[in-house]
């Protein structure tokens, strides 16, 4: 394995997609924590390895190089790298005052939520209470908006050509929730190429990454809390 002397490596990216689409989960792990050892920083392990390499897998499906069954049990070894990070990538987030909430969930019907759980992370580690799940329905998801009060939506979406039913989401958030101040955001790869389709969905903000995304919240947040 080659020396980590800063920032992941492109090689790194696709040796860690080797070994999730091949290898059990402790050979994956291994793998992570050896990085690691080496030098390579938490948050470039999220940013540069784990998230690069989610992309790759995904590429490889739309080329038909890997079919769905290979892809999402690759992506679940990638989750669960990030499960045993979790708690060291967190650090003292559970020792300071909770921070706002954010609702951050897959569109209703998507498949593959492992970019999610990254962002996920990054907010945990901000200090935000974050509600994560799947959401079986645009009804189940209208419940959950009325019931509780968040200060932030956001919408994870990995397939392309779904603006429509993210539009309607959207929307239907917009009508059902119990803040009617709340933010909302979109994130996944037809956003990250083209930001201005969060706009057109109806969406207040997006961003690339979990970094970026937790910035955008912020910046939201203290948006809207001066329009009242």
């Amino acid at each position: 394995m080659p020396a980590v002397p800063g920032l992941l490596k492109e090689t790194h990216i696709g040796e860690l997609v080797s070994l999730v689409l091949a290898q059990e989960l402790p050979t994956v792990t291994n793998y992570v924590d050896e990085l690691r050892f080496r030098g390579a920083p938490l948050e470039d392990v999220y940013l540069d390895l784990l998230a690069p390499a989610a992309r790759r897998l995904g590429d490889l499906w739309l080329e038909d190089k890997c079919d769905f069954t290979e892809v999402t049990v690759a992506l679940w070894r990638l989750q669960q790298v990030t499960r045993e990070l979790g708690p060291v990538f967190h650090g003292n987030a559970d020792l300071v005052a909770p921070g706002p909430r954010a609702l951050l969930v897959p569109l209703p019907g998507e498949q593959h939520t492992f970019g999610l759980s990254m962002v996920v992370d990054f907010f945990r580690r901000a200090g935000w209470g974050v509600w994560s799940g799947a959401v079986g329905s645009n009804s189940d998801l209208a419940s959950l908006v009325r019931g509780q009060s968040f200060a932030l939506i956001g919408f994870s979406v990995a397939s392309y050509g779904r603006l429509e039913q993210v539009a309607s989401a959207i929307r239907l958030v917009r009508r059902a929730t119990c803040n009617p101040h709340a933010g909302i955001m979109v994130g996944g790869p037809a956003f990250a190429e083209h930001p201005e389709l969060a706009a057109a969905a109806g969406a207040d903000a997006t961003a690339i990454d979990g970094r970026q995304a937790v910035t955008q919240a912020n910046t939201l947040l203290a948006f809207l809390a001066g329009r009242r």
